[in-house]
């Protein structure tokens, strides 16, 4: 595990965690933006947006590899228990106790050994990954160099778990801890940027699929009209290492399956004759 100075932990007050929290919440900026790798298989390779503005580098260490979109996970459930406490009038933290199992079955995955061990897997991977972005790191009037009040960002690198431990008597779980990077944590508590998101969500097996579901929630919104992206503007989004043309017939085959939930998927032609997608929401969460 990699070493952070104690003293972060000595600052922070502990948040312990309910078995199920009311509601599931997924956090904007990981739904609009590409953050962690779609592949089941480990990634190395850097993940680099630039786009309107917006910057974004994602690496990884050779040992676990990249974070990836299932390890994201333990952020929506993160996310969860934090709005839940806060709707609740509780106090929060970003040092969170919990008991692996409360996560296991919030995200329907198994309880066994294999899934406590492909828990702590994951943890290795968001602690291990590093990001580097200017989002959400907008640089007040007052404090920009004189003349670039609006050009002036901040830029942020964090680890998605700034450190993770685990309480073990006899062999046996007798708790975790992690501790969440103030980025992430600033973003649910001071500026609510949370979704409520489907369920069935935790069903979908394939990263573009979850990525998929993801953006539509975070652009498609409750608009009546729905939302629409050409194949290539989607492929930049996604930060995925597949070729374009592979990308390209992955989307073709989840319109077909219409495996999305919530959403109804169709294939368009815009003014240019290049393929799109347009997403059409069909419930209301």
């Amino acid at each position: 595990m990699r070493r952070v100075s104690p003293s972060e932990r000595r600052q922070l007050d502990l948040f312990s965690c309910i078995p199920e929290p009311s509601g599931i919440r997924d956090y904007q900026d990981l739904m609009a933006f590409p953050f962690f790798s779609l592949a089941k298989g480990r990634r190395i390779k850097p993940l680099l947006y630039d786009r309107d503005g917006v910057t974004i580098c994602v690496e990884a260490v050779a040992e676990y590899g990249m974070a990836t979109i299932w390890d994201a996970d333990v952020l929506i459930w993160a996310a969860s228990q934090i709005m839940d406490a806060r709707n609740r009038g509780a106090p929060t933290s970003r040092l969170i106790r919990f008991m692996p199992h409360q996560f296991l079955r919030f995200a329907g995955r198994p309880t066994g050994k294999l899934g406590y061990e492909r828990f702590r897997a994951a943890l290795d991977r968001l602690q291990s990954t590093t990001v580097q972005t200017n989002l959400r790191a907008e640089v007040p009037a007052s404090d920009a160099p004189s003349g670039r009040q609006r050009k002036a960002r901040r830029l942020h690198r964090f680890s998605w778990i700034n450190e993770w431990s685990e309480l073990t008597v006899g062999g046996a779980t007798r708790g975790m801890e992690i501790i969440l990077p103030d980025w992430f944590y600033q973003g649910i508590v001071n500026e609510r940027l949370v979704l409520a998101i489907d369920p069935a969500y935790f069903t979908l097996t394939g990263g573009i699929e979850r990525w998929l579901y993801r953006l539509a929630r975070k652009h498609g919104g409750r608009s009546k009209k729905g939302w629409g992206f050409t194949f290539k503007t989607l492929y930049e989004k996604s930060g995925s290492l597949a070729r374009y043309s592979d990308f390209a017939l992955d989307l073709r085959r989840i319109v077909q399956k219409q495996s999305i939930p919530g959403y109804v998927l169709t294939l368009t032609r815009d003014r240019r004759d290049r393929e799109c997608l347009h997403v059409t929401r069909i419930t209301m969460l």
